[in-house]
């Protein structure tokens, strides 16, 4: 497939035109001289944000961790005013995080938390008690981000070394107790590896982002495997053989205690029903300082029950680094996670259900997750992905679980053609797709091919999905 290239967006304020993308400040502030939830969306949309470009370099000059620092360091070192546990991994690190925040939370901690990307609203990404940041301390956040950065010799900042410093401030300024920081792409030059945390959690380790992190599992691991810190414990999901050998290797050498989260301790999970709770899983999780019976894992799938499992054993690394954790109230803290465009049915008659899988192995845990907890008659896919993703490796994933596949487009610059993606897929299944040029198009298409028994899952990018929430969530046909 062919690759484009994509240039900087500029400030829809201000006319294009060969200069330095930063609005200028009076377009950037209101007439009492703050900067206002509009204006701060502007100013990061002018910068550089490597979630919307095609392949961008994985070297210092599009990452690593000199100009977040130097930025920190102007704002006063914020991450040092606070603990936390970082999370690295391919899939399931949005998920693993914020089971873990809950159920900090539920221990009456004050608990910060960090997530990307966001699903509907860029607010989602800085977390607070539970609560996103509002529109004004976002602005005010990202205004002292972006008056400090040329101080710190640092004129262009990105927009993820903005966000990132932005919610470190606003921690430090809230006064968490923790933080549960997720990383945004690899590991070691993420802007998130400034933090000195208390625990590390690395989750399942597939193919995604290849351009930048390799092509191999053991590169892509060892990216990954940047985050671990010199004597900090290390939690990791089960992982294939070659992916354990690097963080063994990595861990050992900077004596940081590694364990796997199904060795050396009692683990075990089943699925059930129940008239209240639905299908669901249940884990039990037993160690020498904790014991977790029959807890409820809160989303769905076999792959979330292994997250949550990892999230406890977090969990209970930091209650031996001496936070006050108490097992029933961590556990009655998941109640609370919700996390939007995972497994999420937004609509009944028909049902309609998203999911922002965007790489090979999410769709397999996908695919296997609605099999497992979802009654349907046919299932249509409505499909679309980036052009720079492990495209051949996804569209495999996804013959094996749709009865109907209609490929579309995620309405961005690094979207693949939806021709190139039915051809693809009729060459690997034998089977015929449909195309549609946007995703009104293809749900007009799958909603002539579906009963009320049937289902509609949407997936593929966080793009499409967001999409998808925006216009049909709660809609009836």
């Amino acid at each position: 497939m062919t690759r484009a290239t994509v240039t900087r967006p500029k400030p829809a304020s201000r006319p294009a035109r060969p200069a330095r993308p930063k609005a200028p400040a009076r377009e950037r502030v209101s007439s009492k001289g703050k900067w206002t939830f509009r204006a701060a969306l502007n100013y990061l949309d002018s910068l550089t944000n490597n979630e919307r470009i095609i392949g961008p370099q994985y070297n210092n000059a599009n990452f690593g961790l000199s100009r977040i620092t130097r930025i920190l360091s102007a704002l006063g070192n914020p991450h040092k005013t606070f603990r936390s546990a970082h999370v690295a991994g391919t899939k399931g690190k949005g998920s693993t995080a914020t089971m873990l925040a809950e159920m900090l939370r539920g221990c009456g901690l004050k608990v910060g938390l960090y997530t990307s990307p966001h699903m509907m609203n860029i607010r989602e990404r800085i977390v607070v008690g539970g609560d996103m940041i509002s529109e004004n301390n976002f602005a005010k956040a990202v205004a002292a981000v972006a008056t400090v950065a040329p101080k710190a010799k640092v004129p262009e900042p990105t927009y993820f070394e903005v966000l990132t410093a932005a919610a470190f401030r606003y921690f430090a300024q809230q006064g968490v107790q923790i933080a549960v920081v997720e990383t945004g792409l690899g590991g070691r030059l993420d802007a998130t590896n400034v933090i000195s945390p208390d625990v590390v959690g690395l989750t399942s380790i597939s193919f995604d982002h290849m351009a930048q992190l390799g092509t191999t599992l053991e590169s892509i691991a060892r990216e990954k495997a940047g985050v671990i810190k010199k004597g900090v414990p290390v939690i990791s999901a089960p992982q294939r053989a070659n992916v354990k050998d690097v963080f063994t290797e990595v861990a050992e050498s900077l004596s940081a205690p590694l364990n796997f989260a199904d060795e050396d301790v009692d683990f075990s999970y089943r699925f059930e029903f129940s008239r209240d709770a639905g299908r669901h899983a249940r884990i039990c999780v037993t160690t020498p300082t904790s014991r977790f019976e029959h807890v409820h894992v809160p989303l769905l799938g076999e792959h979330q029950a292994i997250n949550c499992n990892v999230a406890l054993r977090m969990l209970d690394v930091l209650k031996t680094r001496g936070l006050p954790i108490d097992d029933q109230r961590a556990v009655a803290g998941l109640a609370n996670v919700h996390l939007p465009g995972r497994m999420q049915i937004i609509r009944e008659n028909p049902r309609i259900l998203v999911d922002g899988a965007h790489n090979a192995a999410s769709i397999d845990a996908l695919m296997r997750a609605i099999g497992q907890n979802i009654t349907y008659d046919s299932m249509v896919v409505i499909f679309a992905c980036h052009k720079d993703k492990d495209v051949p490796g996804m569209i495999r994933r996804v013959q094996l679980g749709a009865d109907k596949v209609i490929f579309t487009s995620t309405g961005t610059a690094r979207s693949a053609e939806a021709a190139e993606l039915a051809a693809e897929y009729m060459e690997v299944s034998g089977k015929i797709a449909q195309v549609a040029a946007n995703l009104d198009e293809a749900m007009r298409i799958a909603m002539a091919a579906v009963s009320r028994e049937d289902i509609i899952c949407i997936t593929g990018s966080f793009y499409l999905v967001a999409e998808a929430m925006r216009k049909y969530a709660g809609k009836t046909a």
